[in-house]
């Protein structure tokens, strides 16, 4: 399967920055060659943006690594510093249009959270339609334009929540985490007793060829109705919990179906599993979710209410088959 060789070698090639956390960049990188866009969101120090700026250069695009952008959102940031805006040119006497960092193929949102709604809304129609409008003229962006955005859960002070529309854009929200000590130990390792050298070059790893033919691939992924079914019914779930103020909309299930049939060939499987479905739900799901205050965690929520409707589907299901074939 061209995913699974995709996924793997750009799997070896991060863990050489990202110390033990094969898992998460394993769902990193399902998210990217779904083509959907990842919400980072950490504590400082854990490698947030070193995650990001890796991933970008391993993958080649004409001969070169793909098209890199960074925004460091600061409160002071204007929508324009993102998606461009027209200069006049006193010699040629007319408008010219400069490109904002959007116009790249992987574009790192660093702190979105400090940034204002109104810069932070001119990300939407970049997410959601690859493409920006600027005046009277709209304008394409890369199709494999992936934005990876960070935020610090932590810190409140001199930051702005990010509205539902925004992280409805999200296909998965993602917390790398502390090293477990074995990890950490080969990092602080690495800096202090091998000998000084130049760093080891990060250079591609997968062409931009390959990503297509991975998205393509995607779309022959076997799907049973019974787990079309229960995705729908999550999502019905959540919109009729009492503990949530606004569940998840149907977008998200999209995203959902989008993520585990990725997942599924990430896995060596061209069929999807409702262990998939129990893998993804929280990650895809609770970050779109308000919920009431005092009411517990969103993730472990949709996490119940995801188990509780598998239990309800037929156990004797093969998920490799056509209900009638069965």
């Amino acid at each position: 399967m061209n995913t699974e060789k995709t996924a793997e070698r750009l799997l070896s090639a991060l863990e050489k920055a990202i110390k033990g956390k094969k898992d998460v960049l394993r769902l990193f990188i399902t998210a990217y060659l779904t083509g959907g866009h990842v919400l980072l969101e950490d504590v400082p120090g854990v490698g947030k943006t070193t995650l990001v700026k890796t991933f970008a250069a391993l993958i080649e695009k004409d001969g070169q690594p793909a098209r890199f952008r960074r925004i460091q959102c600061t409160p002071d940031l204007l929508p324009y510093d993102i998606t461009g805006v027209e200069v006049f040119n006193a010699g040629l006497n007319t408008f010219e249009f400069m490109e904002g960092p959007v116009f790249a193929d992987i574009l790192l949102a660093d702190e979105l959270n400090r940034t204002p709604p109104k810069v932070q809304s001119a990300l939407l129609e970049a997410m959601a339609e690859r493409q920006v409008t600027a005046g009277t003229v709209t304008r394409p962006l890369s199709p494999y334009f992936f934005t990876a955005a960070t935020q610090n859960p932590v810190e409140s002070l001199g930051t702005y929540p990010l509205p539902a529309a925004q992280l409805d854009r999200f296909s998965v929200c993602l917390s790398i985490g502390y090293p477990d000590e074995e990890a950490e130990t080969e990092l602080l390792h690495e800096q202090t007793h091998l000998p000084a050298a130049e760093p080891e070059p990060v250079t591609p790893v997968v062409s931009i060829e390959d990503i297509a033919a991975s998205r393509e691939e995607q779309r022959q992924v076997f799907v049973h109705p019974v787990l079309e079914k229960i995705i729908a019914r999550i999502g019905k779930e959540t919109r009729a919990h009492p503990a949530f103020k606004l569940g998840t909309s149907p977008r998200a299930g999209l995203h959902l179906l989008y993520l585990a049939r990725t997942f599924a060939l990430v896995n060596g499987r061209n069929w999807v599993e409702d262990g998939d479905i129990r893998t993804l739900s929280s990650l895809v799901l609770a970050h779109r979710c308000l919920i009431k205050t005092g009411d517990g965690a969103a993730s472990e929520l949709i996490s119940s209410i995801t188990e509780a409707v598998i239990r309800t589907a037929d156990k004797q299901t093969d998920w490799t088959k056509p209900a009638e074939a069965q």
